[in-house]
């Protein structure tokens, strides 16, 4: 009999656990147009890496071409696995659930000092994987790998996303509103800056100052704050531009003319513009690019988008675009749609990073900007990134689920009618 009674409780403790796992269990559908988007770009993106990385990966690892392609489906089934997870798991969970250890902190405020403690443990002993010009990018922990800034663009959404909902009406003056997150972000954009990682900078900045609008920050102390931080930027790129052979000098001249170095510090931007003008209207078709075959440097990671110009032409390229775009549309739509701050916050930041980097991306490999080293969502190389993307777009998944129902549920209308009845029987 007691054995009966500790299986039943032994039971109830699992089912507890799983539906604080999941949530009240009041869920919808997924967006199910939102998961084909990111499908459709993980299968195109896993296919273009492999195409565009070939040449490279024959001449780097004894004859193996498809060895990124490899290692990047292995990424993609670990990613689709994550992204599964947070899917199934409710995403309040990141600020209800608080460690065993560290009760004063929940997922969220964890989140954020694991990410200073990796940003600050890469510029200690972190390498320059791929040769970033001397930036190091990159922590070895063991036989992991892996980018912390691509982990800290999480921990902030997450972070900031938590602490605004927590902050609310607050939220419009200026010490909370504007100082507090400013700073906050600061930590994050001052230890990129030592890397010096502009890309990760670039983004991080844009998607706290886009979540600090969103959260309900003053309108006009917002703007000041944009000003400055706009002239802080010119301000830190003019002084740098200035130094002769530094790594913001060395790009801006490569922005200004691909062509004027070919052969040395020129030679990836305009290998890139040749590669896309090479595509024409339809394509050279799959496979068929020429500017992969080693002329084009980091065609696996940055600069795959002008391989997928070459290939597939102005009408593939613009095909790719759209599809990205209705992607960003739909994530704000779930932002839009969502049943509480917190959620509604987690998916502006989430949108925001996929956006924006799309964007920056596409205008580094055209040479619209100078070369910062910013991966293309989904059809880059690294493990790093392409987890934690995937991550993010279950996270997007579990918040589409919750959209339309109310963070509490309404109760207060059945007592009413169950009085009313009764004054109606007396």
């Amino acid at each position: 009999m007691a054995s009966k009674t500790t299986a039943r409780k032994r039971k109830r403790q699992r089912f507890s656990l799983w539906k604080a796992f999941v949530g009240d269990g009041s869920h919808g559908d997924i967006s199910l147009s939102f998961f084909a988007y990111v499908m459709i770009l993980l299968v195109v993106g896993i296919v273009m890496m492999s195409s565009a990385s070939y040449a490279w990966a024959y001449s780097e690892h004894g004859g193996d071409g498809l060895f990124y392609a490899k290692s990047q489906a292995k990424n993609a089934v670990i990613g689709f696995a994550a992204m599964i997870f947070f899917m199934k798991m409710d995403y309040h969970n990141f600020k209800s659930v608080r460690l065993p250890l560290l009760k004063r902190f929940n997922i969220a405020g964890l989140l954020y000092v694991v990410g200073i403690i990796l940003l600050v443990l890469v510029l200690a002993i972190g390498n320059d994987e791929g040769g970033s010009m001397g930036a190091k990018r990159w922590l070895t922990l063991g036989p992991v790998n892996f980018q912390p800034s691509e982990v800290a663009k999480l921990a902030i959404i997450i972070f900031f996303a938590y602490s605004m909902e927590r902050d609310g009406k607050r939220m419009n003056s200026f010490k909370i509103g504007i100082v507090k997150y400013a700073v906050l972000m600061a930590v994050y954009v001052g230890l990129l800056y030592k890397e010096p990682h502009m890309s990760g900078l670039i983004l991080v900045g844009s998607i706290s100052v886009v979540m600090i609008l969103c959260g309900g920050a003053n309108i006009r102390q917002f703007l000041l704050l944009g000003a400055g931080s706009v002239v802080s930027a010119v301000a830190v790129i003019a002084y740098q531009s200035k130094i002769p052979g530094s790594y913001i000098a060395t790009r801006i001249k490569s922005w200004k003319d691909p062509f004027a170095d070919i052969l040395d510090e020129t030679w990836q931007t305009a290998n890139s513009i040749i590669a896309i003008g090479s595509g024409g209207m339809f394509g050279l078709g799959l496979g068929n690019s020429r500017q992969k075959y080693l002329y084009l440097p980091e065609t696996k990671n940055d600069f795959v988008f002008p391989i997928v110009c070459e290939e597939l032409g102005f009408v593939g390229a613009i095909a790719i675009i759209i599809v990205f775009f209705l992607l960003v549309v739909e994530g704000f739509s779930i932002a839009v749609r969502c049943k509480d701050r917190f959620g509604m916050l987690i998916a502006v930041g989430i949108t925001t990073q996929i956006g924006i980097q799309t964007v920056l991306n596409l205008a580094v490999v055209s040479n619209l900007i100078p070369n910062t080293g910013i991966s293309l969502p989904f059809f880059s190389y690294g493990g790093t990134a392409l987890i934690m993307q995937l991550a993010e777009m279950g996270i997007m998944l579990n918040i589409s689920q919750q959209r339309y129902y109310p963070a509490v549920r309404e109760t207060a209308p059945k007592k009413k009618i169950a009085s009313a009845k009764k004054g109606v029987k007396a």
